[in-house]
């Protein structure tokens, strides 16, 4: 092994000196040699658990990746940190803990690394909050970092038809209508998810995983070989080996993470139809590198890039297609060829995002990935929306939709619970604007996703005849009219908050607009009328998330950020 200077590392204060002689005893203790404690010490950190699909295969990829850290003359800590599972979560009260476990992902890694005075960080995320909750804490602590993405579940097979977990949700609307039987839904929900690996459609863990090479965290490629491939464990080696290389150069995630590469990152969710929870993430990943990056910047930018990618929810292919074709870099080949991404921006591997991808080839005899010269639609398919319902702007997924302006009335609901039932049993018509409120970060609190009221109004073929507002979210797979993360939320007074049945609503998904059609002195009445409304987490995590939680335009983020900092953990 090479001999290392330490000076400048945090494991220093743990491995070097004779006063240290404790805190080696216990390295000792674990099996290491003198030359190993010498060494960098790598934290390999992995959301590993059994909680679903998503998260099964990391412990092997994590493996892969103390090899890695190994074989390039460093010393490999693993650790896990949580996960909660959306899938699982979703259409009831666990869901309230999915963001907020995105913000405890980050701190727990963030106190494992400081507590231990790791130099660098391998981390390996399988489902939705994990992959930004890992890249965030890389951000904030700033040491030399590589993201790994654990990889996509194989789509399933159903009368043999490819087919997702999406698939089963939507099925729950069409077995409530009558059009399903017991025996065809339980079928379907045994052959849906077919082994290990995040959903296969282009919903939140994809889109983040493409953000992950896009931003240039994580090393070319690794994103796309589904989670069962033997081909992540040689991506795991790789990012070992790459993050030994970056501490050697000293090149840090927010050296790479810049405005040009959110830019770049906002770019290939718009081009790829990605999930609108993107316009959360990239303003809290941002905020850890002391950058103001709002859901109003993410959503311009993904307006303006073409949708080149035909990825479920709003179009045909899953992860595994583009995996097929030559992976996520065919897409960002694809947009740097348009000029839509910033090709300057330097990666963990220590070259621009231009120079990674010089060689890679757009297949032209495939209909996954479009060229920007002959998009999918000129516009990206996630847009924001702003007017007096939202002064702090809504952001609506179009990948997929045929009409983007929708006028209705309003059907209110205070809860998800209330809404789905009223779904359910079909107490809604065409023409309708079911508002879901008091689900915001603050007032769910944790900004529930709809996707089983999503689903269901699906399943009941209503899609297209009603529209959805909600200052809680949606999941990646949610398609239709559904305009998510409204701001200000209910709970501290905000214009949603004020709305009733039968209050006229006009949404304009091409303008950008969203507006109810009431006159200023009633709206003025009506605020002057409101009182806030309680919810019963009142102590535990969920309270204390409450308490701290900020705005949806700005990432809903728990803590000051990178702005408000006097030094930096990756310098102590």
């Amino acid at each position: 092994m090479t001999a290392w200077d330490k000076s400048r590392l945090p494991s220093r204060h743990t491995t070097m000196g004779p006063e240290r002689a404790p805190h080696r005893s216990y390295y000792y203790a674990m099996g290491l040699t003198a030359e190993e404690i010498e060494a960098p010490l790598v934290g390999v950190a992995s959301c590993w658990n059994e909680a679903a699909p998503c998260n099964i295969a990391l412990s092997r990829q994590a493996q892969a990746a103390k090899t890695g850290v190994k074989a390039a003359g460093a010393t490999p800590r693993e650790f896990t940190t949580i996960t909660v599972t959306d899938g699982i979560a979703m259409g009831h009260q666990s869901m309230k803990s999915s963001l907020a476990s995105r913000e405890a992902i980050a701190d727990s890694i963030e106190l494992t690394m400081r507590g231990h005075c790791y130099d660098a960080l391998v981390g390996i995320a399988g489902c939705d909050k994990s992959l930004p909750g890992v890249m965030m804490a890389m951000l904030r602590l700033n040491v030399p970092s590589v993201f790994m993405y654990g990889g996509s579940i194989m789509p399933g097979k159903h009368h043999g038809r490819d087919v997702t977990v999406l698939d089963v949700f939507e099925a729950v609307g069409q077995h409530a209508a009558g059009n399903m039987s017991d025996a065809e839904l339980l079928d379907l929900e045994q052959h849906a998810c077919p082994g290990a690996g995040a959903c296969g459609g282009q919903f939140t863990a994809n889109t983040m995983a493409c953000v992950s090479e896009a931003i240039g965290l994580a090393l070319p490629f690794s994103a796309g070989a589904p989670a069962p491939f033997e081909e992540r464990d040689e991506y795991a080696v790789a990012s070992g080996k790459a993050v030994v290389e970056l501490i050697r150069r000293n090149l840090r995630p927010r050296d790479i993470v810049t405005l040009e590469a959110l830019h770049n990152a906002a770019a290939i969710v718009g081009a790829t139809g990605g999930s609108t929870n993107a316009a959360l993430h990239l303003p809290a990943m941002a905020h850890e590198a002391g950058i103001r990056f709002t859901l109003q910047d993410v959503a311009e930018i993904m307006r303006r890039t073409p949708h080149i990618a035909d990825l479920k929810p709003g179009g045909k292919y899953v992860a595994a297609d583009v995996h097929r074709i030559g992976g996520v870099p065919v897409i960002i080949k694809a947009l740097l060829d348009g000029g839509y991404l910033k090709g300057d921006c330097i990666t963990v591997t220590g070259k621009t995002l231009a120079e990674n991808h010089r060689d890679v080839i757009v297949p032209k005899d495939q209909d996954v990935v479009y060229p920007t010269t002959n998009p999918i639609s000129p516009i990206g398919g996630v847009v924001a929306l702003h007017g007096n319902l939202a002064p702090e702007g809504a952001i609506v997924k179009i990948a997929g939709m045929h009409k983007l302006r929708f006028e209705g009335t309003a059907l209110c609901f205070d809860c998800e619970e209330d809404a789905f039932a009223a779904v359910e049993a079909r107490a809604y018509k065409p023409g309708d604007v079911i508002i879901v409120r008091y689900e915001g970060p603050k007032g769910g609190p944790g900004m529930r996703e709809m996707l089983s009221t999503t689903s269901a109004i699906y399943g009941q073929g209503m899609g297209d005849k009603v529209a959805l507002i909600t200052d809680g979210r949606f999941s990646g797979a949610t398609r239709g009219f559904c305009i998510g993360h409204v701001g200000p939320e209910a709970a501290v007074g905000g214009p949603i908050a004020l709305l009733q049945d039968g209050d006229r609503i006009v949404i304009d998904a091409e303008q950008g607009t969203i507006d109810m059609m009431l006159p200023e002195d009633e709206i003025a009445r009506r605020r002057a009328a409101w009182k806030p409304r309680g919810h019963d987490y009142n102590a535990g995590a969920l309270w204390k998330y409450a308490q701290l939680v900020g705005p949806a335009y700005l990432g809903a983020v728990t803590q000051p950020g990178a702005a408000a900092e006097t030094h930096c953990y990756a310098d102590q």
